[in-house]
């Protein structure tokens, strides 16, 4: 089977940081699947270091957003594990709304907390975001490689985007 790529557009969004890419798939002439990278420019991490990553990847109506944590320009920022869960969601729904998602379309939530005792508050705070549509969750306890409580990542879904 053989399949083609082209590179369709390479700009940033109206009121927004985000660069983003379009590549459109054919098999044997036909329109197979539209992938869009956003934030392809490289997020900033801690140090100033290039991130070489998407911030998301929208394919087929699904939108895949990259694991955030508490950061702003690059440093994490200091505080508890509600307001670094806060953040690090707030993270992941500015990059959802740049790449024309809602709340309510998120499927699924990656958490990572660095330890066990910050459940419940993390879950305050997941249930504040997602009350009235919550999504699929797994939430697991490991080490990070941010100096960070949390991180966190999406997965969305628009039928209309497809």
């Amino acid at each position: 089977m053989f399949i083609a790529c082209a590179n369709l557009a390479l700009s940033g969004i109206a009121d927004s940081s985000l660069v983003y890419q379009t590549n459109s798939h054919t098999v044997k002439g036909q329109d197979y699947m539209t992938i869009t990278r956003y934030g392809i420019e490289g997020g900033t991490g801690t140090g100033g270091q290039k991130l070489p990553f998407a911030r998301a990847v929208e394919a087929d109506g699904w939108l895949y957003i990259s694991g955030q944590t508490p950061m702003r320009e690059g440093e994490v920022v200091e505080g508890g594990i509600i307001e670094q869960t806060r953040l690090a969601f707030d993270n992941c729904l500015t990059i959802m709304r740049e790449a024309g998602y809602e709340v309510e379309d998120v499927v699924h939530v990656t958490a990572v907390l660095t330890d066990a005792r910050y459940f419940s508050s993390f879950n305050k705070v997941f249930s504040e975001i997602f009350s009235g549509n919550p999504p699929a969750r797994i939430c697991s306890v490991q080490d990070l490689v941010v100096d960070c409580k949390v991180e966190v990542d999406m997965k969305c879904f628009r039928a209309d985007r497809k």
